[in-house]
């Protein structure tokens, strides 16, 4: 009796058979037996025409794989009463978007496979419905970027594959999260993340670089689907592999300091600059604080160490061109600005070397390079007193510019920091000279006295990578073209090693051609000698020989003492023997009219 109470009591507990049993249509199911003796049920539906995730799925589902269908979205909650499902594969179909509470009810999923799908966007804060979820696949998708909240969803996970997506970089907060990770406990040797980035736009800029230096590191608990990941982009580095990179930190843009303040008289032109550092390259630009339209043009630059430069150009300034002036670098890091006054004065009379719309070679060049000399002068020597520096002294103009002319200026490099100027002032006479110099763009210059008679002058204490102006002319006068030179002391100082190296190189290979024909003709005139020697007295060396003996007889007629000397003797005169041989036997005589020992 009580056994058919407990079976009745199991029946009316027990669920409905067909919720147990029952397939979805256009689908199959199949049973598992687990290791533990439980059962496992698998449901696949590969139904082409399907558009939507089936509705009546057996609870005790522990597989689900809707493959290559027509399902374009999977509403929320779709598969919230499959608590024991624990692999859902979608892979394949036409889906575009995935519910944020899609995964609603999951809290066995361990397994999320949506490979080759159209999803330009996934609900990263929906995994937090699966907290045991440990294998993500994205891959092939139309995914461009993954957020930094996405972070702390995926810091459990042991497979990501976000392969062949439009992924340009990846979010500091991410690869913070994987950093620390330890190997697999289950097993000590297995990698504790394994990870698919390839086949990605990578875009290589300075955002890529915490990736780059990611990848590089010696991670035992990281492995990589595919280690050799390429650049993109931009421009030159399409498809230069990570490994080859040398990427810089971002950096927000820096402001080098400069002028709060310019004085320039009225119709001058003025130029204010503007120079900032940053990574990447921070965009330039000027503006007015009071919002009137700029009065001239702005040209971005780069200079060699890095340095953004604005140059803002105001032609003929007016009254209505003075006030503030506000420059400003960007990149998407931040904006920094900085403010320069801009006071426009009456035009005064100079009694310094500086620039004057009458003098002479002001305007009259000719050509493009003359114009564009009498542009820059105009630009970087404003007609307005020039304040004095160190060594300066006043004077007045003392005769007429054409008696004093400054020609033939050159720089000479000496160091990094210092050059000479050299010139030629034949008609200068005992008039004395000034030098003005002053980085490139700045509006006051120094000046050093330059006594009577010298043509040479070295400036020191210049800073490398930075454009000088220099200008030589007599005391109170304006300069002409050939007086001023724009110049770089480390370029110049360059040129100059380079020049003498190329000196050396050519004077080497000049001696180096010259010696084997030197060698060559002196060989050729001893072989022609030597050839003489051995084949005796010939008409000429007996007309040598006879001249020998007549001087020796004119000598001994003159000394009265000396014996005459022979035919022989004079024979022994180009004999290798020493002088003391001959001494020594002073009476040989010498048998025929040949000689057997000598040097060719």
């Amino acid at each position: 009796m009580r056994v058919a109470l407990g079976m009745l009591w199991l029946l009316a507990l027990r669920p409905p058979p067909q919720a147990w049993s029952s397939c979805p249509p256009r689908c199959s199911c199949s049973l598992q037996v687990l290791g533990d003796g439980s059962m496992a049920r698998t449901v696949v539906c590969n139904d082409p025409d399907m558009t939507l995730p089936p509705v009546a799925l057996p609870p005790d589902t522990c597989r689900l794989r809707l493959e290559r269908t027509a399902i374009r979205r999977v509403p929320a909650a779709a598969f919230v009463s499959l608590r024991r499902l624990e692999q859902l594969w979608l892979p394949y179909n036409a889906l575009g978007r995935l519910g944020a509470r899609a995964l609603r009810g999951l809290g066995r999923l361990r397994e999320l496979r949506l490979p080759g799908n159209r999803l330009a966007a996934f609900p990263w804060a929906s995994l937090g419905d699966a907290p045991r979820l440990r294998l993500l696949d994205l891959q092939a998708n139309r995914l461009a970027a993954v957020p930094p909240g996405a972070a702390r969803f995926l810091r459990d996970l042991t497979f990501l594959d976000l392969s062949s997506n439009r992924l340009l970089r990846l979010p500091p907060a991410l690869l913070a999260a994987w950093a620390p990770l330890p190997a697999a406990p289950s097993l000590p040797g297995r990698p504790g993340l394994v990870l698919g980035l390839q086949d990605n736009p990578w875009a290589c800029d300075c955002r890529l670089h915490d990736l780059v230096h990611f990848l590089e590191g010696e991670a035992p608990h990281l492995a990589f689907i595919e280690a050799g990941l390429r650049c993109a982009g931009p421009g030159d580095l399409a498809g230069v592999a990570f490994r080859q990179l040398q990427l810089s930190r971002c950096q927000g843009p820096e402001l080098r300091p400069g002028m709060a303040s310019v004085r320039s008289p009225l119709g001058s032109t003025v130029l204010l600059r503007c120079g900032a550092t940053g990574v990447p390259e921070p965009q330039m630009s000027w503006r007015r604080v009071s919002g009137r339209p700029l009065n001239g043009t702005v040209h971005q630059q780069v200079s060699r160490d890095g340095t953004s430069w604005a140059l803002l150009g105001l032609p003929a300034v007016s009254h209505l061109d003075a006030g503030d002036y506000v420059c400003q670098a960007s990149n998407f890091l931040g904006a920094s600005e900085t403010l320069t006054s801009l006071v426009v004065t009456e035009p005064q009379a100079s009694t310094e070397c500086s620039r004057s719309p009458e003098a002479p070679g002001a305007g009259t060049g000719e050509g493009p390079e003359a114009a564009a000399y009498d542009r820059l002068v105009a630009r970087h020597m404003p007609p307005t007193p020039w304040p004095a520096g160190p060594g300066m002294e006043e004077g007045g103009p003392t005769g007429p510019q054409e008696a004093r002319t400054v020609t033939a200026l050159k720089v000479v490099g000496d160091t990094h920091q210092s050059v000479t100027l050299v010139w030629k002032a034949p008609r200068a006479g005992s008039a004395a000279l000034s030098v003005l110099y002053a980085v490139l763009g700045q509006q006051a210059m120094r000046r050093v006295a330059v006594p009577p008679g010298r043509t040479r002058v070295t400036l020191r204490g210049l800073v490398p990578e930075t454009k000088y102006v220099a200008c030589v002319c007599a005391r109170g006068l304006a300069p002409r073209k050939e007086q001023c030179v724009v110049f770089s002391p480390d370029e110049v100082a360059d040129a100059e090693a380079t020049q003498r190296l190329i000196n050396a190189v050519v004077a080497s290979v000049a001696a180096v051609i010259a010696l084997p024909l030197t060698l060559l003709v002196g060989c050729g005139a001893l072989r022609r000698r030597c050839r003489q020697s051995r084949a005796g007295r010939s008409p000429e060396a007996t007309s040598t020989y006879l001249s020998l003996d007549g001087l020796s007889l004119s000598l001994s007629e003159d000394s009265g003492a000396r014996p005459q000397p022979g035919v022989g003797e004079a024979d022994g005169l180009l004999s290798a023997r020493s002088s003391s041989s001959l001494d020594s036997a002073p009476g040989a005589s010498r048998q025929g009219g040949r000689v057997d020992e000598h040097f060719c």
